[in-house]
């Protein structure tokens, strides 16, 4: 298998892509530019950027019973959730253990200050989730410091590999001494296959040096108050995504190159070879064609290669997905139609699911099979489809009426949610582009045009309300076309353009 990790450090956002045998499986954004829109950065933790991982004390505001929950404020316009599940390694109880729940009074009280962590983005009208029981990641290990012992990713499955990592990181534990964190335990990824305990050690040392400044600032600090970020985009990228199976790292910005080096130097020198600065004369994205694959992602409807199509429809309680075989027919009847269609589709979902972003309660409506034996491989398909997703999801039989249930853990808004919004006179479509999206696709255009006449003026001209966001930012603006070779550029509104469109040129 090819695999390649594309980074684009564009003006005003950082994506990235993971291309396996030239076919976009994974996709992430994150806003740098507008943040702090209607206090984006520091109150909603919307817009794209990710507050997952911080590490915040926090303050319960109300604790309720009835509902074996606490909503505690972390600094957001909301107050963030933490159910007595995430809480209960809070709670002090004789002879308690994991396998019962203790009752949210006895993990917290109102008023008090607690250590947590954010473990889902907000989402629409509800706060973040958090969890009590805070982990860091590292390269090849999570620490968890609240929780002594070793554990193992489930994605680590020889039974022979996982005996050896056991022993291996209860030694590194038993011989550590105060080099690691007392009490602490750690949880092997699936990047720790094959490594060594003196590997173990060193990222177990990195990640004790992470944590020391935590329990430092919590000396001081008053809720609520961040004490820990994640890695920053790039460094995250290299820790999380980049593994033994990754031919190439295509980076188009010098400094996060040179970021990426620095991270791998430290911490994976064995990838450093394998990171290389894109120079190409297109963009980084649409040299790849994943420009037209992120298009594609908004559409409701999915093309397959026999000719049907999937239609992926959101609600606010679940999202449809309808298997349609369009014009096509097998030769040899309709069951064997309806499961080829079925297998295309099943194997399609998975990675749709993915790329989009989308949680919470699926619906499936396959095309209806007689035959036991083809539904079953119907599902095998799809199950293998579902298996390369790190976030955790179920799926239920298929039913009478040709139906599956699949839940996937809902972390962040989706990717349709994160682009367009609502709109009534928009062809039936019910969506139209956010004013920050179409904002970031012109400074895209402007970077493509002035990689193709440099040093020459770029014009832009668009809607009053893109120009007025795009001026509202000025300073970032003009620092990340700067940095990415657009520094000369004018802003001309134009009333005739509706907000979707814009024209993007160069002045002799």
């Amino acid at each position: 298998m090819s695999k390649e990790v594309l980074i684009n450090a564009g003006a005003g956002e950082f994506r990235v892509a993971i291309v396996e045998d030239g076919k976009l499986q994974e996709l992430f954004l994150e806003r740098t530019i507008g943040l702090d829109d209607g206090a984006l950065r520091k109150k909603s933790g919307r817009g794209g950027h990710s507050l997952i991982g911080n590490i915040v004390l926090g303050r319960v505001q109300r604790v309720l019973p009835g509902m074996q929950a606490a909503f505690v404020d972390i600094g957001l316009d909301r107050a963030a959730f933490l159910g007595a599940r995430e809480a209960r390694c809070l709670a002090d109880l004789p002879g308690f253990d994991e396998e019962r729940m203790p009752k949210i009074t006895d993990c917290v009280r109102e008023g008090e200050d607690v250590i947590v962590q954010v473990v889902k983005d907000p989402i629409g009208e509800k706060g973040a989730r958090l969890s009590a029981n805070v982990t860091i990641p590292g390269r090849l290990l999570v620490m968890v410091p609240n929780q002594a012992g070793i554990a193992l990713s489930r994605r680590i499955d020889d039974e022979e590999e996982r005996a050896r990592l056991i022993a291996i990181g209860e030694q590194m534990i038993a011989e550590a001494g105060n080099a690691l964190i007392s009490g602490a335990g750690f949880i092997v990824r699936s990047a720790g296959i094959g490594a060594s305990q003196q590997d173990f050690r060193e990222d177990a040392e990195r990640l004790a040096e992470a944590w020391r400044p935590v329990m430092v600032k919590r000396q001081s600090a008053r809720a609520p108050a961040t004490l820990y970020h994640d890695l920053d985009p790039v460094e995250r990228t290299m820790r999380d995504e980049v593994d033994a199976e990754t031919d190439r790292v295509f980076i188009d910005d010098p400094a996060a190159y040179e970021a990426a080096l620095a991270y791998c130097r430290r911490a994976m020198p064995e990838a450093v070879d394998r990171i290389e600065l894109y120079e190409g004369s297109e963009l980084l994205f649409e040299s790849f064609g994943i420009e037209e694959e992120i298009e594609r992602l908004i559409s409701p409807r999915v093309p397959l290669p026999s000719g049907g199509w999937i239609t992926i429809e959101g609600t606010e309680a679940l999202t449809a997905i309808d298997v349609n075989s369009g014009s096509f027919t097998a030769s040899t009847g309709l069951e064997e139609t309806s499961l080829r269609i079925n297998t295309e589709a099943a194997d399609e979902i998975g990675r749709q699911l993915r790329l989009r972003g989308i949680g919470g309660l699926i619906v499936i409506d396959f095309i209806h099979l007689n035959e036991q034996e083809n539904i079953h491989n119907v599902l095998d398909v799809l199950q293998t489809s579902l298996s390369k997703d790190r976030t955790p999801t179920q799926i239920s039989p298929m039913s009478e009426f040709g139906l599956v249930e699949i839940t996937r853990k809902r972390i962040r808004d989706p990717l349709v949610k994160l682009l367009t919004e609502g709109c009534r006179p928009c062809e039936g479509h019910g969506r139209k582009r956010t004013r920050d999206a179409v904002a970031l696709e012109v400074l895209r255009r402007v970077e493509k045009e002035a990689a193709a006449a440099p040093g020459k003026q770029v014009v832009v001209r668009a809607s009053p309300e893109i120009v007025r966001w795009l001026e509202s930012h000025d300073e970032e603006v003009r620092s990340s076309l700067a940095r990415r070779g657009a520094a000369r550029v004018t802003f001309e509104p134009r009333d005739e353009y509706t907000r979707e469109g814009f024209d993007v040129g160069t002045t002799a």
